[in-house]
């Protein structure tokens, strides 16, 4: 079965801000812009400030951020970010 989707969470230290299924994810990395899409090799990195944008079954939907870090490993991607 192939796997079609991600699933994102995005915290924040007050709250979760989004969990779900995504198609996409694009993150503001500190050595530049990088899209996850699913599948993707396991990464760790930092993000600066910007905007994460992930698309949904509504469409795109954007997040301005102040900076964070991310975790991708087996489809799922995991951040945490300072608003």
């Amino acid at each position: 079965m192939e796997t079609k989707n991600l699933n994102l969470v995005i915290v924040s230290p007050e709250k979760t801000l989004f969990k779900g299924e995504v198609s996409d994810v694009t993150l503001p990395g500190t050595k530049g812009i990088f899209m996850v899409l699913p599948k993707h090799a396991p990464l760790l990195s930092s993000l600066e400030k910007g905007t994460i944008k992930y698309t949904t079954s509504e469409g795109e939907q954007l997040l301005e951020i102040a900076g964070g870090f991310v975790e991708v490993k087996k489809n799922e991607v995991s951040v945490c970010v300072e608003q």
